[in-house]
């Protein structure tokens, strides 16, 4: 079990008239959420809150004993509870597939998602879109999150030279909640120690704030503090997207370190150091 420091915050910004994003600090579940809306006539607003809304409640029923929607078959190389944050991306995909088919005003809306989950033994990542997920261990900054943007494939793919591909790709995804009745999801498993530290935001905060300088914040102050550090930042330097941010810090891990290096790191799709392994949601 883990014994977590938590905080969330998220603002509209200096530059957008609604906030569109949508996060979850639940301890009681250990899921923390960031999803990041799209879509005219505040439709990203919804998007990103059925997101949220639909996969915590997935994580409850599963939590509770009840039984799980039917989203697909079970991964046998993946733990129960990365089956379960998968299980509940593609309920949660579908949901908002729905709703934009349904309702004339919420077609073409989708969103990002980003999520981490604690079970009794393991933390889970998993991310569809640009919101990118962070660990701090021992100091150093790590990025779990696989970003599902034209540049960033492609230069992992080396499809393309960088100088053929504008910065304004990196803000062109190739994949969101929603969008498909299908969705691929990234996820990993990853050794979490005490003193450990989490992070998940909104491009609105990278945008505008250097990984450096979320470093810094994070490791000198409480979550909270930094929270509220990191989106003033943001916003006195333009906030021209909506700013969210959860702050996660391991305060004990009573699983033992030794169990914990025995878990292997397992990335679906790999862009990122850690390996990996496509997760297709169907």
């Amino acid at each position: 079990m883990f014994a977590i420091e938590s905080a969330g915050l998220s603002d509209t910004g200096k530059k957008r008239k609604d906030n569109e994003d949508t996060l979850l600090v639940d301890d009681g579940l250990g899921l923390y959420i960031v999803a990041d809306g799209m879509g005219g006539h505040r439709a990203g607003e919804v998007a990103s809150r059925l997101v949220v809304e639909s996969m915590r409640g997935h994580i409850k029923r599963c939590r509770d004993g009840e039984a799980p929607v039917e989203t697909g078959p079970v991964d046998t190389t993946l733990s129960s509870g990365a089956n379960r944050v998968l299980a509940g991306i593609l309920l949660s995909n579908r949901v908002v597939h729905d709703a934009a088919n349904g309702t004339k005003e919420y077609r073409g809306m989708g969103a990002t998602v980003a999520v981490l989950f604690f079970d009794d033994r393991s933390l889970v990542a998993a991310n569809v879109g640009d919101s990118p997920i962070f660990l701090v261990h021992k100091g150093r900054l790590e990025r779990l999150s696989v970003p599902h943007t034209v540049l960033a494939e492609s230069e992992a793919a080396n499809l393309f030279g960088v100088e053929k591909l504008g910065a304004e790709f990196s803000h062109v995804l190739t994949r969101a909640m929603g969008v498909k009745a299908t969705v691929e999801a990234n996820i990993c498993e990853v050794p979490c120690f005490t003193g450990d530290i989490l992070v998940i935001c909104s491009d609105g905060l990278t945008d505008m704030v250097a990984t450096e300088e979320i470093l810094a914040s994070v490791t000198r102050y409480p979550p909270a503090e930094a929270c509220r550090e990191l989106v003033d930042l943001a916003n006195d330097r333009g906030g021209t997207d909506n700013i969210s941010v959860i702050v996660l810090r391991i305060k004990k891990n009573t699983n033992g370190e030794g169990r914990m290096k025995g878990l292997l790191s397992r990335v679906s799709e790999g862009f990122s150091s850690l390996g990996s392994k496509k997760k297709t949601a169907h």
